[in-house]
């Protein structure tokens, strides 16, 4: 497998084409940014374990009927990925009110929701990613009802699955965003990352905050908080 072109880059990955057109490599960077690019950093080691770490997580749902654009890891940076066209959403799937949830709703960080949250939001830089609603996503044709019942039920699936899994770990699933993508057949798949960059992972017994959240607010040890994921999911 070669790359063949750039195709992208974006702030935590570079993208390129290789000589099969159906698949992609991608690239992981150490490149940190937070609120929508304004703050930016460099976490060491950070591509390595996002990587490794997206790629555990991906090959564990796909196990457990979630399909992805996983194919292979070619090294602790890089991964083989089927190439998808991205639907234009983010979606937030929350279990405990934290970030801009808990801004938004005024609610105490760490407060436990009644029942898991969907947000979504549309993908866009410029705009700062706005939330929207089942009718803006369907009257925006950002993608089809059926589409977007499959997105909702496999997001649900994704954190059933990982809650259970990382529980058992002493990893306590805040909240996390998903995208998603469709294959050249119109196959909705889970695609970009499950990372510390994209989840709020807290320990179970500390409540120790063990994600980008420690980059986002100048918390310290950030490196040794994703390092401690890589450790606690593949025992390195």
């Amino acid at each position: 497998m070669e790359k063949t072109k750039l195709l992208y880059e974006g702030k935590a990955k570079k993208v390129y084409e290789t000589n099969d057109p159906a698949l992609l490599i991608v690239d992981y960077k150490d490149d940190a940014t937070a609120f929508n690019g304004l703050k930016k950093g460099t976490i060491a080691g950070k591509g390595e374990i996002n990587n490794r770490v997206t790629n555990h997580l991906m090959k564990l749902l796909e196990k457990n009927g979630v399909p992805t654009h996983f194919v292979e890891e070619l090294s602790p940076r890089q991964t083989v990925v089927k190439r998808v066209s991205i639907v234009p959403l983010e979606v937030i799937v929350r279990n405990i009110a934290a970030g801009s949830l808990a801004k938004r709703l005024g609610l105490q960080e760490g407060t436990k929701m009644k029942k898991t949250v969907l947000e979504f939001c549309y993908k866009d830089d410029e705009l700062g990613d706005p939330m929207v609603n089942e009718y803006h996503i369907l009257a925006m044709e950002y993608c089809t009802q059926e589409e977007l019942r499959l997105i909702s039920q496999y997001a649900l699936k994704v954190n059933e699955v990982l809650s259970a899994y990382l529980k058992d770990l002493g990893i306590e699933l805040i909240d996390f965003k998903l995208e998603f993508g469709r294959l050249a057949d119109g196959t909705i798949v889970l695609a970009d990352e499950i990372s510390p960059d994209t989840c709020r992972f807290w320990d179970s017994a500390t409540g120790e905050k063990l994600d980008k959240d420690r980059f986002r607010r100048d918390l310290g040890h950030v490196e040794d908080a994703y390092h401690e994921i890589l450790r606690r999911l593949m025992g390195e």
